[in-house]
């Protein structure tokens, strides 16, 4: 994948992009700027598309066989959707941390090593995973049990151990789709401080039904709704977070992050 920067601060851009399970548009006409180094939310209710549309920027929807999509995601100047990308390297890059923490049943060490091993790393791999477990944030209270299992740990950690895992190939995106919907309200924040930090590195996109979260967590926030005719999703604002939670331009906004629907 060619490694142009450009002069651009966006870390990647969507054009016009509208993603189809079969028939059914899920989303439509996204167009979208994620500035780099800043936290983005996508925000909105039940169905909307909001993990979609995540999905679409590290081409995720390519493993459901009935997706297609049409449009461009722009990263480093490449449509990530041209022929000759490699979505496996697209995810490399692009990484993703899931709904459900979703450890490997292999040992703490392992869900680090592995995934760097695949990926050709030739390195000191005991100095990796203690970094990468470092940097999120639960190095001190795993590394005198490296060598048991990923699944022993509590939700909270094994979210913690799945951004690790994600870190570990040197991504310069991360997505993460309702990483905190299964955890309790301390290991949220403790994922959401942990945000704040990988930010200097990184380029966070976030899915969240959580308000307060997106308000709390983001530096910009995209609220998606569900066309009533034809049940697609679409953007209806993108702003920074602060503007978007104090000064809505549009009702729909309004009604939603109030509570009025949704």
């Amino acid at each position: 994948m060619s490694s142009q920067n450009g002069s651009t601060s966006y870390a990647v851009q969507a054009k016009d992009v509208n993603v189809y399970y079969g028939d059914f548009r899920a989303v439509k006409n996204i167009n979208l700027d994620i500035e780099k180094n800043k936290i983005t939310a996508f925000i909105g209710p039940s169905g909307c598309g909001k993990s979609t549309l995540l999905r679409a920027f590290n081409r995720m929807n390519d493993l459901i066989p009935i997706s297609h999509m049409n449009g461009e995601i722009i990263y480093r100047g490449k449509n990530l959707y041209d022929d000759d990308v490699d979505p496996v390297e697209v995810r490399r890059r692009i990484g993703m941390v899931f709904q459900k923490p979703n450890p490997f049943p292999k040992s703490i060490y392992e869900n680090i090593a592995w995934g760097a091993r695949i990926n050709g790393y030739k390195g000191d791999m005991d100095q990796l995973v203690e970094e990468s477990l470092r940097s999120a944030a639960i190095w001190d209270e795993v590394k005198d049990k490296l060598d048991q299992s990923g699944l022993s740990l509590s939700g909270g950690q094994q979210q913690r151990l799945c951004i690790a895992r994600t870190i570990a190939v040197k991504p310069e995106i991360i997505l993460m789709d309702e990483p905190c919907s299964a955890l309790d309200p301390i290991a949220t924040l403790k994922i959401e401080e942990l945000m704040r930090q990988l930010q200097e590195q990184y380029t966070i996109i976030i899915v969240t039904h959580n308000m307060q979260q997106a308000a709390r967590s983001s530096d910009f926030t995209a609220f998606l709704n569900m066309d009533t005719e034809d049940r697609s999703g679409y953007m209806v604002e993108f702003s920074e977070t602060s503007e978007m939670f104090t000064n809505p331009q549009n009702q729909q906004t309004e009604e939603y992050i109030t509570g009025r629907f949704g």
